[in-house]
């Protein structure tokens, strides 16, 4: 079992227009809904490979509703989403068919209050028995403390669950000193946090303010991964267009299916780069093309040396 932590779950809605021209109205030729935020994309991921998986944060109103209703059915996938007063944020991701590029919304989601903040971290406890692993991703709605994550993060590895991190910005900071066992920055996020552009030096560069391994999505560049097993790069066979909202989140999905899987980390990161590429394949966040996933598979190309023993 794998379980997710969703602190500000959404709404996503996909709006497909023929081309996008802003100060101009637009008929949208395709509206999809799907259950949000960056841990519940993961979560329905891991539920297409077969992993079971338990999905929390926090849920409320009639946007929470219609989430906790997308989210049943779901084979292999417990909501144990814990309810709040304020009301799930919706994010809008409007793609323009002419050119595949997406322009997202993303609303700031509820106010937490206190209580159910401390509601939230009781039933993160309970959760956290007999999983495998643990999945932290994506921003904090208001009202949760900037240090959050870390905090979660020291109860997880009290528990002795593995903790693979998805977040930017202060919280990031902030969390990689609690020293989760994987970190997964986009790229802006890794340079943010180590004031470094070059991924391998800023990868390493994280390792040494906490992180056990980094996991860098440098977009069409594929995926970079800084470990005590040793250093890799992931490439892609051919640059993908498509929807790429969400691939990031593939690439957590893969690189935790993998980890529950105890495969090296060669065979993590081509599960992670071939997910994510079949993910930009997929109109929405949270579902991959999985003709183009077996097809990728045998043809990401893996690079880097095991450090010696």
């Amino acid at each position: 079992m794998i379980l997710t932590v969703t602190l500000n779950t959404a709404l996503d809605v996909t709006y497909r227009v023929p081309a996008l021209t802003p100060h101009a109205s637009h008929r949208v030729t395709d509206v999809r809904e799907r259950p949000g935020g960056k841990g519940l994309n993961v979560a329905r991921v891991l539920a297409a490979l077969g992993h079971e998986v338990t999905v929390t944060g926090f849920v409320g109103g009639a946007t929470g509703r219609v989430v906790q209703e997308q989210l049943t059915g779901i084979s292999g996938l417990v909501d144990a989403l814990v309810p709040v007063v304020g009301a799930t944020r919706r994010t809008v991701a409007v793609v323009d068919a002419r050119t595949g590029d997406t322009t997202q919304l993303n609303e700031p989601g509820p106010i937490i209050a206190p209580a159910e903040w401390s509601a939230f971290q009781e039933a993160y406890e309970d959760l956290l028995v007999g999983v495998d692993a643990v999945a932290l991703c994506g921003s904090l709605p208001p009202g949760v403390p900037v240090g959050a994550y870390a905090g979660l993060i020291r109860v997880a590895r009290a528990a002795g669950t593995p903790v693979l991190l998805d977040t930017g910005g202060e919280p990031l900071r902030r969390a990689v000193a609690a020293r989760p066992d994987i970190v997964k920055p986009n790229a802006d996020e890794l340079a943010e946090l180590t004031g470094s552009h070059e991924p391998l030096r800023a990868t390493q560069d994280a390792r040494r303010r906490g992180a056990q391994s980094v996991v860098a999505s440098l977009g069409a560049q594929g995926l970079v991964a800084a470990t005590p097993e040793g250093r890799w790069r992931a490439t892609l066979p051919a640059r993908v267009h498509g929807n790429p909202t969400g691939a990031g989140d593939s690439v957590s999905a893969g690189l935790l299916s993998a980890l529950a899987e105890h495969l090296p980390w060669p065979a993590r990161l081509t599960r992670a780069a071939a997910l994510s590429a079949a993910t930009v394949h997929s109109p929405v966040a949270g579902e991959f093309d999985r003709t183009a996933y077996e097809d990728l598979l045998p043809r990401i190309t893996v690079t880097g040396e095991a450090t010696a023993a």
